[in-house]
This record gives structure tokens, sequence and C-alpha cells, in this order.
């Protein structure tokens, strides 16, 4: 604990932000070309319907609802060494993420029975996003409670951690489509499913890589541990975590954001290729919704210290129905259009992104003012796993939504086909930003105001 206090003492800076922003690139290198070509890839190139991939992504996701707590429980009652107790857990997982993440994507079993496939993918999935992806992201998540007390500069960790992930999506989102999409001998844009698997293996050994810059940049500061006699059982703190407003207000709309974000993105990758027949859109579409992000990122701290994180959040939902519901009325055939558009609605998709990750440390806050006890680990891992709710349910929407719109391999380019995909991909999307605009006004109570009544309650326990 000495070596640790010692190496508390050093200023947060710029170091802190660089380290914070490697972790969610290194999270990000893996989940991001996941979220975005798993089920191209198992439907183009394995031959999986659509509906069964995002039902096997769904009831995977069951899996997490014990992994997830658990590591939160392992990493809360972790001892401290001299790097903190959060920061080691990220480097001991960093190289079983990577392996995992690789072995999703096997184009040599695409002549494997149907059986083999449908187990292959299960398996390697849990063991990439239930185990490994949960060993380092609950851990990391959690890091930012223990770099700094101070809300500016958690607002800080937050925006640099979307700019981290901002330019893991630059790399998956917006260069790979340009390299693992083809042109099929009737023109039409297909992906190849062996530089798809080439490319996996560069980004995870990318990962790595990163994953040792977070741990070594990246300092923590503040001693959190509840004494021995406090300590709770998972019981108890279940019970208030989920009587808790603020932290069911931050799930509802976190669940919200991501079955909109990623029924947007996984949508995209059949509106671009199919519908208007234009991989190269995807990859620009994609590159720019990125720098909205980081164009975001620049003035998000200034405006949240003006409006508040909730105002700001509620206002960027409202921007993006509109747009969303515009998109899908003109029904444009132009890609430069559809594009235009969907860069201004994720304009709204982006302000909530980039201030998320400091709300769930709001919601940390209010909890510990309102039952004085904090668990940073367990609260971090309940909402990551309802984020992996999200992630799983809109997999399964998308692939719903494609076997309603009759989409398979060979119907891939039909005329009713593509049309129903470009309806799917705008009004789905719109409706869910309506609901989540919603949430955050109606039901999610931590408002500028009350978020700095929290801090303050927090600062005079601590001081005395």
């Amino acid at each position: 604990m000495e070596k640790f206090r010692e190496n508390a003492k050093r200023p947060f800076g710029l170091r802190d932000k660089i380290g914070y922003a490697a972790g969610d690139f290194a999270n990000d290198l893996t989940f991001v070309i996941a979220a975005m070509f798993m089920m191209k890839f198992y439907t183009d190139v394995m031959g999986v319907s659509g509906a069964l991939v995002g039902l096997v992504m769904m009831v995977a996701k069951v899996v997490d609802a014990f992994t997830d707590v658990a590591m939160g429980q392992i990493v809360d009652r972790s001892r401290y060494t001299a790097k903190g107790k959060f920061a080691p857990w990220i480097m001991r997982f960093a190289g079983p993420v990577a392996v995992a993440s690789f072995l999703i994507f096997a184009p040599y079993f695409a002549d494997k029975p149907m059986g083999f496939k449908i187990g292959w993918m299960f398996v390697t999935y849990i063991l990439w996003g239930s185990v490994c992806y949960t060993g380092a992201n609950i851990p990391y998540g959690s890091m930012a409670s223990a770099v700094s007390d101070d809300p500016n500069e958690r607002q800080q960790l937050s925006t640099w951690r979307n700019i981290g992930a901002t330019i893991a999506q630059i790399i998956i989102a917006a260069i790979l489509p340009m390299v693992v999409y083809v042109t099929d001998a009737q023109g039409h844009q297909v992906l190849d499913g062996n530089k798809l698997m080439i490319a996996s293996g560069v980004c995870s050994v990318l990962a790595v890589l990163v994953y040792f810059v977070c741990y070594a940049l990246s300092t923590e500061r503040v001693i959190i541990e509840n004494k021995e006699e406090d300590k709770k059982n998972v019981a108890e703190l279940f019970k208030i975590i989920f009587t808790n407003r603020a932290f069911l207000g931050i799930i509802v709309s976190a669940l919200i954001l991501l079955l909109v974000q990623l029924t947007l993105s996984g949508m995209g990758n059949y509106v671009y290729p199919n519908y208007f027949n234009n991989s190269t859109f995807l990859s620009i579409s994609n590159l720019v919704n990125c720098l909205v992000v980081l164009g975001l990122a620049v003035m998000i701290g200034k405006l949240v210290k003006i409006f508040g994180k909730k105002e700001l959040a509620s206002v960027g939902a409202i921007i993006g129905a509109v747009t969303l519901f515009i998109m899908y009325f003109i029904h444009t055939h132009n890609p430069l259009v559809y594009f235009i558009l969907g860069a201004i609605a994720y304009v709204g998709l982006g302000i909530f992104a980039l201030v998320c990750w400091a709300m769930i440390i709001d919601v940390i806050d209010d909890i510990e003012v309102h039952h004085n006890y904090r668990s940073d680990g367990t609260v971090y891992a309940v909402y990551s796993f309802a984020r992996k709710l999200g992630q799983a349910g809109a997999s399964g929407l998308t692939g719903l939504l494609l076997s309603i719109t009759g989409y398979t391999a060979e119907t891939a380019f039909d005329t009713g086909v593509v049309n129903g995909i470009y309806n799917v991909a705008t009004l789905i999307p719109a409706i869910g930003m309506v609901l989540l605009s919603l949430s955050l006004i109606f039901f999610y109570p931590l408002s500028k105001k009350k978020v700095e009544e929290n801090i303050e309650v927090l600062r005079k326990r601590r001081n005395g």
C-alpha cells in the first residue's frame, strides 16, 4: 500500500487521459469488429440465417448476467498493488481477449455441417464476450473512479475514453470495409471471409499492445474500499442498486442508445453494399461518424460545465430522432444524401456516447449519497451487463429485421428486400431516439444541479 500511495501522488494530467483513452481503444479493437462484421460474416460467408445469428448472440448474453457481476465482485474485493486494484486485471486478460476475438472469424469452417458452425459461433462468442472481454472491461470501466474524484477530470476521462474508442472505430469501421469487401462476378460488393480473418488477427495483436499502454500510463489515486464490517453480499448490494432511480434511469437510457447505435451500424453493412451497391460510402460514412465524435469531444467538456450531461444528451436524442424520421420519409436513392443526414443523426448519438461514462460515475456517487456505500466494480459490472443486453438486443433485432425483409445470401440484392432494409434501417432507430429522449427527460433524475449537490455532500463526508 505504501508503494501505491507514493505512485498516487502523481498529479492528474495528459498521461492519465492518454492512458485511459488507450484502454477503450484496445477494447474496441475487438468489440467493434464483432459488432460490425459478425452478423455479416455468418450470414454471407458461413451461410447461417440472420435470425439464428441474432438469437445465438442474444442467448450468449445470459451468461454475462453471471460473469459480469462475478468480475465486478472480484475487482471490488481485490487487494491493492503498487498499480492499484483495477489496472492489473486489464493486463491479465489482454492476451486472452485477443486470442478469443480472432477465433470468432473462421472462414475455413464454411463447408462444415450447420450444427458445427453454430456451435463454433456460440462457443467462441461466449469465450470472447462473456469471459475474456468481461475480464478486461469491468476493471477498466471501474478504474475511472479511482483515477480522480474531481467531476471535471472524470468528464475528461469519459471524453478521452470516447476518443480512444473512436480511433479504433476509424480503423475498423472506416478502413476495414475497403479491405474486406470485394466485387464478385456479378458486380456486387461481397464480404471476403479470409481477408476479414486476417484483419481480425491484426486488430487482436494491436489490442494487446494498446492495453499495455493503458496499464503503463494510468494512475489510480483514490482508494475505493469499504470497511470489512460494512461489506455487503450480492443480494444486499443488488437491493441497493436496483432501488436507485438514477441507476435504473441510466440503464434504460443506455439500453435504448445501444439498440439504436448498433442497429444503425449493423444495418449500415446492408444498406450501403446492398441497397446502394456502394461499400465505399460505408467506409466514408463510418469515418465521418468517427470525426463527428472527435469534433464533439473538443467542446463537450465546456458544454457539460454550462448545461449538464443529462440536458445535453436529451437535446442530442431529439436531434437524432428528427433526422432519422426525415431519412425514412424521403427514402432517398442517393447515397450522398443518406450519408449527410446520417452524419447529422450521429451528432445526437455522439453527445450521449461522450457523456454516458461520466454519467455512470454520477450514478455511483448518487448511490453512495443515499446509502453511504460504494461498490464501483459491481455497479459498473451490472451497468456493463445491461449494455451487453442492449448489444445482444441490437444483434437479435438486426437479425430479425433482416429475416422479415426476406434477406438471404440468394435474395441479397432483390429490389423488395433492399427497400425493406432501407425502411427498417431508418424507422426503427428513429423510434428508438424518441424513446431515448423521453427516458432522459422524464426518468433519469441527475440534472446538473443534482450532480453538483451530490459531489458537495461526498466531499464533506470524506473531509470530516
